[in-house]
Parts: C-alpha cells; sequence; structure tokens
C-alpha cells in the first residue's frame, strides 16, 4: 500500500463513504416505503416496485446483505483513514486518536444521517433505483448472508422472539384504516372522503340509531274499516306498509303496496286478498350493526326489517333506504310528512319535532349532540331535564340553546334550536 499515491487512498476513502451512504439510504428508503402504494406500484408493472416487493418477502435477507455491505465498507474505511493518519502526520496515539473522530463525523454526516434522511423523504426515489444494485448483491452474498441468519434465528429462539408470518405485520384494523382515510382528506375528493368515513362508520352504528320509532310507524289496522284501509292505501307515500291486528304487537306481515292496485282503482277491496299477499314480518334485534344489517338485506333480499329488544316487543321500523342514507346521504323521495319535523325560522332558529334522530340533527344543523346515550331529541331532554318539561323552559346543550315549545303525552313535541352562528356544539356539557 505504500507505493499507492495518497490522492488515490483519498479517492478509494470517498468511494468507501459513498458506498455507505448507499446502504443506509437504500436501507431506510426499503423499510420507510409505503407496502401498499409498492404493492399498487408492482401490480401495475413498475419494475423498480416489482423488485422491491420480492426483495421486502425476504426481510431478513435484505437486511444482512445491506449490513453486511455496510459494516464491511465501515471497517475498510476506519483502516484506510489509519493508514492516511499515519502516512501524513505519523504513526502516533494523538494522530490515531484524531484520524478516529474525524472519520466518525464524516461516516455520521456523509454515510448515516444525510442519506437515511434522503431515505425516509423520498423511500420511493430512492428504494427503486436501489435494487438494480442490491438484487444481484443479494444473490451473490446470498452464502455469507444465510450463515449470519443461523446465528441470527437462534438468538431470536433463544429469546422466544416469534416472527409475524408473512403479510401479517401490513394488516389493518378498522381504526388504523380510519386513520388513514382521514389523513388523507387534502387528496381525496371531498365527497369520496364522506362516503368511506360513513362505510367505516357503519359497523360503530346500529339500526337503533336510524330506526323510525314505533310510534311513527304507518301500520294498516285489518280491523278496521274496508274504506279507511283503502283511503289508507291510496294516499300512503310508503310503497311497504305494516299490517297489523288491533295492537301494534299483533303483527301479521308487510304489504307491498302494488300488490292491491286494484284497491286505488275503485273495485273493493278484499281482506282476504290482502291477507294473502302480506309478507312475513322480517324480525331484527335491538342494536345490530347497520353494516351488518345492510348485509342480511342483501343476503335475505329485503328492504324493510322490524326492531324489537331482547323481550321481543317491536321497537321500530328499519329499511334498506334509511341504511343506504347513512352511506351515501339523504335522498329526495321522502314523503312530505318526513319532511315536516325540521324547519328554518327567522332570526336563525329552527323548529324541530322531539322526535328526530340526534344523528339526522347534528348532520342538517352541523351540531356535535352527544350520540352515545338517548337517540332522539326529546330523549335528550327529558335525559338532562330529568323530567317532562313544561313549554317555555330553556336548556343550553354545549353551546346550543334549546327552547321547550311544545310537550305532549309525556314527551317533547316540538323545541327550537338556536343554532350558534359560528361555534358548534359541544357535546357532554349541559346547564340550564
Amino acid at each position: 500500500m505504500d507505493s499507492i499515491p495518497t490522492s488515490t487512498l483519498f479517492a478509494v476513502l470517498a468511494a468507501l463513504l459513498l458506498t455507505s451512504a448507499f446502504f443506509s439510504a437504500s436501507e431506510t428508503a426499503m423499510m420507510a416505503i409505503n407496502r401498499y402504494r409498492l404493492r399498487h406500484a408492482a401490480e401495475s408493472g413498475v419494475r423498480g416496485a416489482i423488485r422491491a416487493q420480492a426483495l421486502l418477502g425476504r426481510t431478513d435477507k435484505l437486511l444482512g446483505v445491506i449490513l453486511l455491505g455496510n459494516n464491511l465498507v465501515n471497517s475498510a474505511s476506519a483502516t484506510l483513514s489509519a493508514v492516511l493518519a499515519i502516512r501524513l502526520f505519523g504513526s502516533g496515539e494523538a494522530v490515531l486518536f484524531v484520524a478516529t473522530l474525524l472519520l466518525t463525523f464524516l461516516i455520521l454526516v456523509f454515510s448515516e444521517v444525510t442519506p437515511k434522511v434522503v431515505g425516509a423523504a423520498f423511500p420511493e426515489r430512492v428504494a427503486y433505483p436501489a435494487t438494480l444494485l442490491l438484487t444481484p448483491l443479494l444473490t451473490l452474498a446470498y452464502p455469507v448472508v444465510w450463515f449470519v441468519n443461523l446465528f441470527v434465528q437462534g438468538i431470536l429462539r433463544l429469546l422466544r422472539i416469534r416472527q409475524p408470518e408473512p403479510g401479517q405485520e401490513n394488516s389493518l384494523g378498522l381504526e388504523e384504516l380510519r386513520t388513514i382515510v382521514l389523513e388523507s382528506s387534502g387528496r381525496l375528493p371531498r365527497e369520496h372522503h364522506r362516503l368511506l368515513m360513513n362505510l367505516l362508520d357503519l359497523e360503530d352504528i346500529t339500526v337503533d340509531d336510524v330506526m323510525t320509532p314505533r310510534s311513527q310507524i304507518e301500520s294498516i289496522d285489518i280491523e278496521d274499516d274496508l274504506d279507511r284501509i283503502q283511503q289508507q292505501i291510496s294516499t300512503s307515500h310508503h310503497t311497504r306498509l305494516v299490517v297489523r291486528a288491533g295492537s301494534p304487537d299483533n303483527l301479521l306481515g308487510v304489504l307491498h303496496v302494488r300488490r292491491v292496485l286494484y284497491a286505488l282503482t275503485g273495485e273493493e277491496l278484499d281482506l282476504e286478498a290482502l291477507k294473502e299477499n302480506l309478507e312475513d314480518p322480517y324480525f331484527v334485534p335491538a342494536g345490530t350493526p347497520l353494516f351488518t344489517q345492510l348485509r342480511n338485506f342483501q343476503s335475505g333480499r329485503r328492504r324493510l326489517a322490524l326492531v324489537v329488544d331482547e323481550y321481543g316487543e317491536l321497537q321500530g321500523l328499519v329499511t334498506l333506504e334509511d341504511l343506504l342514507e347513512e352511506l351515501v346521504g339523504e335522498f329526495t323521495t321522502h314523503a312530505p310528512s318526513d319532511a315536516g319535523y325540521l324547519r328554518h325560522e327567522e332570526g336563525g332558529s329552527w323548529l324541530v319535532e322531539g322526535s328526530v334522530l340526534l344523528r339526522h340533527l347534528n348532520r342538517k344543523l352541523g351540531l356535535s349532540l352527544p350520540l352515545d346515550g338517548p337517540k332522539t331529541l326529546n330523549g335528550l331532554l327529558l335525559e338532562q331535564f330529568e323530567d317532562i318539561p313544561e313549554a317555555g323552559v330553556s336548556i343550553k346543550l354545549g353551546n346550543v340553546p334549546v327552547e321547550i315549545v311544545q310537550t305532549q303525552d309525556r314527551a317533547v313535541k316540538m323545541a327550537r334550536i338556536h343554532v350558534p352562528p359560528t361555534e358548534a356544539a359541544q357535546p357532554g356539557h349541559v346547564s340550564i
């Protein structure tokens, strides 16, 4: 080595530092690359992504060859720096100490920190070209890497550390997926982002949150006069009606109005024919998640279900349209009577029926009323008052003033909500 010019040794040292930088940047980029984006790029035919995915399928081997090359290069750099220090300044302990400090600084700045920052900031730009060298290196150094991994696997077994199955470490749960969708709100169209969030929320929302309460179910009493039944069918805005015999708990079935269209043409309604056209009632337990119920509707080819509690008593009615509205938003095909629960007044206030669902109220008015307790505005007001309030009494839900307008049958019939102009309601705090 004495015959080699000093300038050549400096050039070799610089090359070794650059090689170390390559291994450091490659390691960070390969580990930081987004696996789902990588999979999409590989399926799209990007060659660098295909090579990177193949290398990441053998992570232990990949890390082995990167660390092997990096350590060999750093060891050669240390030896070469000692040779240069002795040649330039003599063989003293102080010289070797200063040379070691200087080399450590150069490695940290040019071979470790800087390339790793670049690799973490631009993983695809670094990883894809790096695979052109890492792939043949892994093939050449495979025997050495395999031998080293024998000791690594042995140590892991002694420590009782089990490696995850391939692909298991990249699996996502609903909460992780929800976080990804939330963080990507700026990159997705607003409607697409809202649709994805609604879809993820279907597992947390139950049929109790969207059902029509028992008291508001439009039903036909088979024991009524024929004229009344015929008029009810002809004036109904629903395509399906629940049929009962007297008591709301004595359900006979569900009638599809189009099956008795002759009742709308002046012909006499035949009760026996009406009963023959009834569909068996489809009951679902309260608390069923909307996503589960959506699949049940699909598999059973149903569009309407009756919600019952643990004692088998009817609690409400839920339709396929109710579930779809939670996913894509409200439709414009509601019956006129369905839109009367919410009316805007002069001054910015809203006149609201007590039976309105809190979820619809939050969505319509941009509020944040709590949803973990009562499902309707009446239920929330009764819970806060702990009594039946009188007309004219006001309460504040968060920072949303609510005035009781009318009470009827031990319930709040109408209320007036004064929506704050700039701030949304904050759940949990209630003052009177």
